[in-house]
């Protein structure tokens, strides 16, 4: 990551306005919305980051879920400290991911996009069987310690941030080219001795890593997480972040899901009009701007310079 660039230095400053608005914020509701904003841009962020590689990880809802799960379980039924629940979330995503990744990732294309939307499902159903982790219904009582409840909201920005930062930089780095040299044509790494089912299923794992993290913090965000909340549907509403805001740019995720979570919530409770107008919004936006918003704002600023001249 290069530091010296104005980008860089633009969206460290925006986070850092992030969980300072979270701190000081006076309405929950505002102080929650944050973190919303940012759950949703990690996932449409890990989302994109697995796009390097060509692939569409539909799964990216169930590691998601494993990651509220394993914190929820460890955290109510375990007993264990808020630190080490937090700690396993990431952990246990990432391992899952790795297992996912190295019996699928030979397939590609549609194959790997329909194993991963059926993974996904099949993860769903399983928390609705298991009777003691809540069925149906889910699991309740995730609390954070006293010591940071007050101020959580500020908390979870600042680990969703760096989450969002790290994705970015290993998408800068060496390993990054590498993953974007495969998407391009595997043939040619594979032809100079890299392994490149390896390097797939180690992209797969760092981006689960990322959502698994955003799972356990939104497991004690929302206190209460059930199967419903990591179906596939997840995975569609970050694809959507991710063309809206723009493919092309890392700070594309995060805009399309600041924008989209805004627009959810102001349409929230319309009864069945909500999913059409939702829906609308998405069509319209992907219609109207094909390279989504950061693409628009590149080409206004074209323009300007254009002018200017």
């Amino acid at each position: 990551m290069q530091i010296r660039s104005p980008g860089v230095w633009a969206c460290v400053a925006l986070a850092v306005a992030a969980v300072l608005f979270a701190l000081l914020a006076t309405n929950p509701y505002h102080a929650s919305l944050v973190v919303w904003i940012l759950t949703n841009a990690v996932l449409a962020a890990a989302l994109r980051f697995v796009l390097q590689i060509g692939e569409l990880n539909i799964a990216t809802a169930a590691f998601f879920g494993v990651g509220a799960y394993t914190t929820s379980i460890c955290a109510v039924l375990l007993g264990w400290p808020f630190w080490l629940t937090l700690l396993l979330a990431p952990l246990v995503a990432a391992l899952l991911s790795a297992l996912f990744g190295w019996v699928t990732l030979r397939t590609k294309g549609p194959y790997f996009l329909l194993v991963s939307f059926a993974f996904t499902e099949v993860v769903r159903l399983i928390y609705t069987q298991i009777n003691v982790i809540g069925g149906n219904s889910g699991l309740v009582g995730m609390f954070p310690p006293m010591a940071i409840d007050a101020h959580y909201p500020a908390f979870a920005a600042a680990l969703l941030a760096a989450a969002l930062f790290a994705l970015y930089g290993v998408e800068r780095s060496d390993l990054g080219r590498l993953f974007k040299a495969i998407r391009n044509n595997d043939a040619i790494p594979r032809s100079v001795g890299l392994n490149v089912v390896f390097l797939k299923v180690l992209c797969v794992v760092i981006a689960a890593a990322a959502v698994g993290l955003a799972g356990g913090l939104h497991a004690y965000a929302n206190n209460v997480i059930a199967p419903s909340d990591f179906s596939y549907f997840v995975a569609i509403l970050a694809l959507a972040y991710v063309k809206i805001g723009g493919e092309g740019h890392p700070m594309g995720p995060v805009v399309g899901a600041a924008v989209l979570t805004l627009v959810g919530q102001r349409v929230a409770g319309i009864s069945a009009w909500e999913n059409i107008f939702y829906g609308a919004v998405i069509v319209v936006a992907l219609l109207a701007f094909p390279g989504g918003l950061i693409g628009l704002a590149g080409r206004v600023r074209g323009l300007v310079r254009g002018g200017a001249r």
